[in-house]
């Protein structure tokens, strides 16, 4: 069975910004199937809402990499807590768990089932960087991380790529991505 791998943009986002068509690109040379999906409601509409949407739209196995930036990210908690399979890995980039600013948060459930996104992950990256503008810094990172095990990766790099932060590549991702 092909590997294969989905991208989440974050709020505001597209597939065709920033590194994900640069990192589907990557992964498509290197055998998966890969899907970077537009998804106009992401942190726009109630994760309850947006969650089924995806559930129904994917294929998840064992061989699935999800990666997420920003609300992407923050994303990526929810699905894995609801899947119904473990996935190989899960990268949540600029990924937060709480309000990392005063701006709503609809990609946010209120509280999480650790265990289950735990149990449905085999392998978690966090990448969060120390001056993050959007409050999506380390702090969040290590929340996660204390939650969930995996990896923590703290980079002084701002957003990981924004409307004023050029970002298309990202080397670390690639690299990662078993």
């Amino acid at each position: 069975m092909q590997p294969n791998a989905i991208i989440f943009h974050g709020t505001g986002g597209s597939p065709e910004i920033l590194w994900f068509p640069w990192l589907g690109a990557r992964l498509g040379e290197r055998g998966y199937a890969v899907d970077i999906p537009h998804y106009p409601g992401m942190n726009a509409e109630p994760v309850a809402t947006l969650l089924p949407k995806v559930l129904a739209g994917h294929r998840f196995d064992e061989r699935t990499v999800l990666v997420g930036h920003s609300g992407g990210a923050a994303f990526l908690l929810a699905l894995l807590e609801h899947l119904d399979v473990t996935v190989a890995q899960a990268i949540l980039v600029a990924g937060y768990s709480t309000r990392p600013n005063d701006a709503d948060e609809p990609v946010l459930q209120a509280e999480y089932d650790w265990a289950a996104i735990k149990a449905h992950v085999r392998d978690i990256y966090f990448v969060n960087s120390t001056r993050d503008p959007y409050g999506c810094d380390a702090a969040q990172g290590r929340a996660m991380f204390e939650r969930l095990g995996g990896t923590q990766i703290i980079r002084d790099d701002g957003h990981f790529g924004d409307y004023n932060q050029q970002y298309d590549t990202f080397e670390l991702l690639d690299r990662l991505i078993g």
